[in-house]
């Protein structure tokens, strides 16, 4: 039997609504029209959505951990965003414009959009797996990065602007090394979303551990111009429990990160009692 032609069966997409992601990036970037124009490109893509709500799912539903999804990204790109404006107002100089300037004009502009889209893919790598997921959040931010900076940036300055970009997010790992201001910074930022909202899921759910509860103990983190540095972080305590969150992850985050000698950390407890934030664990 011969058959001549075969028609192709066309099948509905699945699931091809075209809906709004459900939480939108808000970032202060009002004087900076170059960081609106990617903003808005952020918000209306939804391969960015659904790598974010994956790597939620890694984190959250299958790890029992603490949030990593778009709540996660906007936080940390908030506080990247201004510690980064602290830092050029403080006088130090963003490397893509130390580096870069005298060959593609780069300003403090530009440095805000590696800052920011750092910070929204670093973890991009969890819809993967948790493991190694900081060295997967390169082959999957890649793509992402050079469709929201198209036509943005002629062929060469797009090129070092990717390469700023993945610096930064490969930077943010355990024993990883920034070798730029911004990397450094979007490293410091990861580790300063500990607030006590960002445990309740994982404390709420039952996963007891010296993590959820050290962050359940952080009440506020303050970003300022410094005294003794250019830039002073004040971490507000309802229980000492949160010294964890200071000294074994903020301090590994701070040290290696090129900007130790321009950032102090205090960290103190607020109020004259502590909160009592177990009453049992059993192991």
């Amino acid at each position: 039997m011969i058959i001549d032609s075969i028609k192709p069966i066309e099948l509905p997409m699945i699931n091809d609504t075209h809906e709004q992601p459900s939480v939108l990036i808000r970032l202060p970037n009002r004087h900076n029209p170059l960081l609106q124009r990617v903003l808005a490109r952020v918000n209306s893509d939804e391969e960015l959505h659904a790598l974010w709500h994956a790597q939620n799912v890694t984190a959250v539903d299958r790890l029992g951990m603490s949030d990593h999804g778009p709540v996660h990204m906007q936080i940390v790109a908030n506080i990247a965003l201004r510690l980064a404006r602290i830092a050029t107002e403080r006088g130090i100089p963003p490397s893509l414009v130390a580096n870069y300037a005298t060959l593609y004009g780069f300003t403090a502009h530009d440095a805000e959009v590696v800052v920011v889209l750092a910070a929204l893919m670093h973890d991009l790598g969890m819809s993967i797996h948790r493991a190694d997921h900081e060295q997967f959040s390169l082959f999957v931010a890649q793509p992402i990065i050079d469709r929201l900076l198209d036509g943005i940036y002629a062929t060469a300055p797009h090129a070092i602007m990717r390469s700023e970009i993945l610096h930064a997010i490969i930077s943010h790992r355990a024993g990883g090394k920034p070798l730029t201001i911004e990397a450094g910074i979007v490293r410091i930022a990861d580790a300063l979303d500990m607030t006590k909202g960002r445990s309740r899921i994982a404390f709420e759910g039952g996963n007891v551990n010296i993590h959820s509860v050290s962050a359940a103990a952080i009440e506020k983190v303050e970003i300022a111009p410094g005294e003794a540095k250019a830039i002073r972080i004040r971490i507000l305590m309802n229980n000492s429990a949160g010294v964890f969150q200071v000294d074994e992850l903020m301090k590994d985050k701070l040290h290696g990160s090129g900007l130790e000698n321009y950032v102090e950390v205090e960290a103190t407890t607020a109020g004259s009692s502590e909160k009592n934030l177990v009453q049992m664990l059993r192991v």
